[in-house]
């Protein structure tokens, strides 16, 4: 018997942080994943990588291996990897502090609704509202994003930005009192 998932938990409880798999494709990752238990001490933030995958050429999955081995924290000698590689020279600025932007400068959020047959939300998350033509419907548009609504970055599960369940819970009392429903029964997420 081979005895992979012991072998694996074995390292976890030696405190291994990353594993690397050298065979065909990442089945063995995998394993190794489901075998070392997330809540143990060993594998807590371990790194898991397979170097060669099926649906890449190799030498991409090679060095999307070695770039996450790098991430995790792994020391690759890149100048080895790198060995055939030729330099190339770029024109470095001739004083630090000539700084020149080539950002694309955002454009600014503009327009009156009305010209579009639109009406102001009166919101602060929305922007415009319109009617549907059978009268039996209302739809509320807006724009999020981190530029706009700065203090949404202060609310962040796992490192990705969510609009609070509250900011939900205030935009749907708000289009209710715009149509004549001021309180809410459920609200699922």
């Amino acid at each position: 018997a081979v005895r992979f998932h012991d072998g694996a938990r074995y390292l976890a409880e030696q405190q291994v942080a990353t594993y690397l798999e050298l065979g065909p494709g990442g089945t063995l990752t995998a394993m190794a994943q489901q075998a070392t238990d997330p809540e143990s001490e060993g594998a807590a933030g371990a790194a898991f990588v397979p170097v060669l995958r099926g649906d890449r050429p190799e030498p991409e999955a090679l060095t999307t291996a070695l770039a996450r081995l790098h991430l995790g924290g792994v020391s690759v000698g890149w100048a080895a990897y790198y060995a055939d590689a030729r330099p190339t020279r770029v024109d470095l600025p001739t004083y630090a502090f000539d700084h020149t932007r080539f950002w694309l400068e955002s454009a600014p959020a503009a327009g009156d609704p009305s010209a579009f047959g639109l009406g102001a939300a009166e919101h602060p998350l929305l922007s415009a509202e319109v009617r549907l033509p059978d009268g039996d419907g209302l739809v509320l548009t807006g724009r999020l994003s981190l530029e706009s609504h700065p203090w949404l970055a202060e609310h962040a599960v796992l490192g990705s930005v969510l609009l609070p369940g509250t900011a939900f819970v205030d935009l749907a009392l708000h289009a209710g009192d715009r149509v004549g429903c001021g309180t809410i029964d459920e609200l699922t997420l």
